[in-house]
């Protein structure tokens, strides 16, 4: 198909003309993975094509998921729905192609114009019961019923987007353990039991949708997805504004056991009583302008999981008030106070394609057998907190941690730095913020740094460093950096500060004398990267992302080591033996499309792309390889050194952790930490899950980390830092054991 051009540098500024023999016409909408075009059938019929991705194109398991998209809009093309024109999921680029259909959706009425009127809701429920019962009826559960997948015609709402519905039969979703869907519509059995979802699932998203219409907002809310699976799980649905007599049929489809919820054909029994609707309009009349063409829709990337839901210790509500007695946002307030101790456990609602190592809820995979353990029977895994105030008050308080001096140093909100002994977990010193906590908007703390023998802290606006002493915690010396803005880097005993005009000055971690003070040509504003007692690379891309200058530095000296320009976005990842650099380079969308890796001594530069780009969260390279976390909780090792390979791909594990914390590599081993508290721990040869931790919520506070702690692997341990204030230890060397 020759490329249409058009404007714009993201993934489609290249789009086809043709799918199959229909012309494109133009864009009507875009998603995650594909975009919708408006063409013409030959009788002049306006049609709307969906063009999967170029990227997606090439993935065999996808296509397999399309086609049965395909398969699903057939099998319900009707009354209620976009009926399906024509489609060819085996082209190079698949595509369908449905009739167009002018409308808004149901997302879009509710916010131009506001909450549906009682008359309104009623028939929306009737128009949507039938619809179900038709996609049931056909065998096929949709699995996605939200508001922007419901379309206002004026004969009535139509559903669309079948990219994640399947027929009762199919086997794919079994093989495959994914789960897709949207969090605050999505039925309790989505997050637990994933493989029994049938029919009553769009029930309860109905049920959802219909809160939505009625009152504009959803049953159970919040901002965090995490807490929104809670309270789908857990809490009882918010009904205030719903019309009353629409109040017992909707708490019966909201039942949190699928058998009790009624069926489409039993919710249109209960609605033949009411009194004559009027047909929800796609526009209220009162609107200033008509109603838009309606733009179908695309699947967005969507959250996914089954997800372990930690019951929460108990309530510590003052009894004086009275649940009743509070305004609704009062109330909402209050109950994620507790909630939020227990929002951290249902993490890692993963990005569409996410995979999860679980059996059931609760039921933690753990692979079997044993590792010999290093350290002696002597020693036991301990667990301790950061902060004195272990009960907390309420806030996120997860401590970053980092190892030296024979020892651990954290902080954590509230708290610059405390020592912890490695054997026995005790805090030898603690020291604490000035006013005991950090102050609002100030961001995640930053992890203690041994620089020169002693313990670097970074204040939490970033104003001060301060220098302490491993063994007392007393400060040393306290340098006023608050010019730097946070551009605050560490290279072995030497802390380079960078201007806000390139400029450089480094300075001695022992003494706070300036070692050096210069700029560097090219770098306007050099970003670090140090790799144990080498050189500092300094790594600054061009604006447009097509050239990236590096400069490896003593960082002692100030001298230049040796520099070079490369093709490419790229960022450091690692260093090996010899001073060899490994660096990721990024595509126009910020994925990783490729490993560079550079040999000053040989100068020479070697570049192994990878067969699909990859959204990555964390990327770290070790050993001759370079291993990838992704945004979906897939873990992929790429190797440095495939030559003329199709392919650098070695393995890959979905961990099903999709909000994780920075890889760290150490031996044959990869660590990483989920934002419920588990520490995993992957064999890099194998590619498998060598063991993990359970997950630690009980202390938990209100919010989610957006920064999750590493962890820290050295002295035969692995410490792990939790959401809830733990700072733990286990053994290294017995993954399978861990608990």
């Amino acid at each position: 198909m020759p490329p249409l051009r058009m404007s714009g540098t993201g993934p489609e500024a290249e789009e086809p003309e043709y799918a199959g023999r229909y012309r494109l016409e133009g864009r009507l909408g875009s998603g995650g993975m594909g975009v919708v075009h408006l063409a013409r059938s030959a009788s002049g019929l306006p049609l709307a094509v969906k063009v999967v991705h170029a990227e997606y194109a090439v993935d065999p398991e996808f296509r397999a998921r399309f086609r049965q998209e395909v398969a699903a809009a057939r099998l319900v093309s009707g009354a209620f729905t976009a009926p399906v024109v024509d489609a060819d999921p085996d082209d190079e680029r698949p595509w369908m192609a449905t009739l167009c259909i002018p409308g808004p959706t149901l997302a879009e009425r509710v916010k131009r114009n506001g909450p549906l009127s009682p008359d309104e809701v009623r028939r929306l429920a009737a128009g949507l019961a039938e619809a179900l019962r038709d996609i049931h009826r056909a065998g096929v559960v949709h699995r996605d019923l939200k508001p922007s997948n419901v379309l206002l015609a004026e004969d009535g709402p139509k559903v669309i987007d079948f990219g994640i519905s399947r027929p009762y039969d199919s086997e794919l979703r079994t093989e495959t353990g994914k789960l897709i869907g949207t969090p605050p519509f999505m039925a309790p059995e989505q997050f637990q039991r994933p493989r029994e979802v049938g029919p009553a699932a769009d029930v309860f998203a109905l049920a959802s949708l219909l809160v939505h219409a009625a009152t504009g907002r959803g049953p159970f809310e919040s901002e965090s997805p995490y807490i929104v699976a809670y309270q789908v799980v857990h809490n009882e649905p918010e009904l205030a504004g719903v019309p009353e007599d629409l109040v017992p049929l909707i708490l019966a489809c909201l039942a949190k056991d699928p058998a009790d919820r009624p069926t489409p054909d039993a919710i249109m029994a209960r609605l033949m009583h009411a009194s004559p609707v009027s047909p929800v309009s796609p526009v209220s009349p009162a609107a200033p302008t008509p109603p838009a063409p309606f733009a179908p829709r695309v699947p967005e990337q969507r959250n996914s999981a089954p997800v372990p839901v930690a019951e929460p210790a108990g309530s510590t509500e003052p009894a004086e008030a009275s649940e009743a007695s509070l305004p609704r946002k009062a109330r909402l307030r209050r109950r994620n106070r507790w909630i939020a101790a227990a929002a951290v456990a249902v993490v890692t609602l993963a990005a569409a394609g996410g995979y999860w190592a679980l059996h059931e809820v609760g039921g933690l995979h753990r692979p079997s057998g044993s590792h010999p353990t290093p350290m002696g029977a002597a020693w036991q895994p301990w667990e301790t907190s950061v902060r004195a105030d272990a009960a907390g008050d309420g806030e996120v308080r997860a401590g970053f941690c980092t190892y030296g001096k024979s020892a651990l140093y954290c902080s954590a909100r509230g708290v610059s730095a405390a020592r912890i002994r490695p054997g026995d977990g005790e805090v030898a010193w603690r020291r604490e913020v000035a006013g005991g906590s950090a102050r609002p908007g100030d961001g995640a703390p930053s992890a203690p740094v041994v620089s020169g023998g002693l313990v670097h802290v970074l204040a939490p606006d970033g104003r001060r460093l301060s220098a302490l002493d491993p063994v007392s915690g007393e400060p040393r010396w306290t340098r006023d950096v608050s010019a730097f803005r946070g551009r605050v880097y560490h290279a072995g005993d030497t802390v380079l500060l960078v201007a806000a005009d390139g400029v450089v000055t480094a300075v001695d971690g022992a003494t706070n004398k300036e070692r050096w003070h210069h700029g560097l040509p090219g770098h306007s504003n050099p970003v670090f990267s140090s790799y144990g007692t080498g050189p500092a690379y300094a790594v600054t891309p061009s604006p447009d992302g097509r050239r990236t200058r590096i400069v490896a530095l003593d960082p002692v000296r100030g001298t230049t080591l040796w520099q070079r320009t490369a093709e490419g976005n790229l960022t450091a990842v690692g260093a090996g033996p010899g001073g060899v650099l490994h660096l990721s380079a990024a595509d126009a969308d910020t994925r990783v499309s490729a490993v560079v890796t550079y040999d000053p001594a040989a100068r020479r530069e070697h570049r192994v792309p990878f067969g699909a780009p990859v959204a990555a969260t964390s990327v770290v390279a070790h050993g001759g390889s370079v291993y990838v976390l992704s945004s979906d909780g897939g873990l992929t090792a790429f190797t440095t050194t495939a030559g003329s390979k199709p392919s650098a791909r070695l393995w890959r594990l979905d961990t099903s952790v999709a909000n994780a914390s920075a890889l760290v590599a150490d031996d044959d081993r990869l660590y990483f930490s989920a934002a419920d508290g588990r520490l995993l721990a992957v064999d890099t040869v194998r590619g498998t899950l060598l063991g993990q931790t359970s997950p630690r919520l009980a202390r938990a506070g209100r919010g989610y980390l957006e920064l999750l702690p590493a962890p820290v692997a050295a002295d035969g341990k692995v410490f792990g830092a939790a959401p809830d204030g733990t700072v733990f230890a286990v053994d290294a060397g017995s993954p399978s054991r861990w608990r």
